[in-house]
């Protein structure tokens, strides 16, 4: 299912527990939490970040509530003046595992009910995430507009009044997904997570190509094996330069050889560490003899 949808995407906030530093720069795996955001919402059409101007890596709509420092109902209230799409997703700044396939399950969710107005997603608690979700736009305006009706403002009111009303279903994702920095422990917590065995591979690899402003898919475990046979085959020094030229080979193939493009260049790369290699071994049977 493809939902075309805008992203709302709150990075303001006085991060009072993070002795008021400025929490979306704050970096996790060498990546600032708002920068991990954006890449999860990356199949947006039209990302509107509220909150204080600052560089991301990709480009983004900014938006500011007026005066600045009212409360997230009021940041959101000011994002939905951006967004054009039918369906937007709405998420906080400091989400350092948020990925792309929570968002698609948020929407396909949403788009697979059509009497719903929003996808939440539900933390391992059973808690509702109202800034980890989905929304039917005119709906999610709707609400802001009748809790103004009703309180006179959205200033400094909570969150939870926005979903109270809505006719709601709940998605449940993986644990980590609704996962915020609220404190120097948070932030401690989820550096720590990311180097683990299990994720340091996956966590570099998405660093580096959000750096490189790359987004093709490499298959990680080909080009271990390639480092590997040219290491072994060769000599240690030729696994990061195989691996280098093989992507140099693979960027000359253009746009259009994808991901194919890589595994053609590594398979051709490993035959030859694997020819060099046999050579070796036949020379030194050779000596013997």
């Amino acid at each position: 299912m493809t939902t075309a949808y805008d992203a709302i995407v709150l990075a303001g906030g006085a991060a009072g527990r993070l002795g008021g530093v400025d929490k979306p720069a704050v970096r996790v795996g060498g990546r600032a939490l708002l920068d991990r955001v954006l890449a999860a919402c990356r199949g947006a059409g039209r990302t509107v970040v509220v909150g204080g101007r600052r560089g991301t890596v990709r480009p983004v709509v900014w938006a500011r509530e007026q005066p600045p420092g009212q409360g997230p109902l009021a940041a959101l209230d000011a994002g939905l003046l951006r967004v054009q799409a039918g369906t937007v997703l709405a998420l906080s700044a400091d989400l350092p595992f948020l990925d792309e396939g929570t968002c698609r399950e948020l929407l396909d969710a949403l788009g697979g009910a059509p009497d719903s107005e929003a996808a939440l997603l539900v933390d391992a608690d059973g808690r509702d995430q109202p800034l980890v979700a989905a929304y039917r736009t005119e709906a999610l305006r709707r609400e802001l507009a009748l809790i103004t009706s009703a309180h006179g403002t959205l200033s400094g009111l909570p969150l939870r009044l926005l979903t109270q009303e809505l006719r709601v279903i709940r998605v449940t994702a993986a644990p980590l997904a609704s996962f915020d920095c609220d404190t120097w422990e948070d932030i401690a917590a989820a550096r720590t997570r990311i180097r683990e065995h299990g994720n340091v591979l996956d966590e570099w690899i998405t660093a580096v190509k959000d750096e490189l402003g790359i987004e093709i898919d490499v298959d990680t475990g080909v080009l271990l094996d390639l480092a590997r046979d040219a290491a072994h085959g060769v000599a240690r020094p030729a696994a990061p330069l195989t691996t280098f030229l093989v992507g140099y080979a693979a960027g000359r193939a253009g746009a259009d050889g994808g991901p194919e493009a890589v595994a053609e260049a590594a398979r051709k790369a490993a035959a030859l560490a694997n020819r060099w290699a046999a050579e070796t071994d036949q020379g030194k049977q050779d000596d013997a003899g």
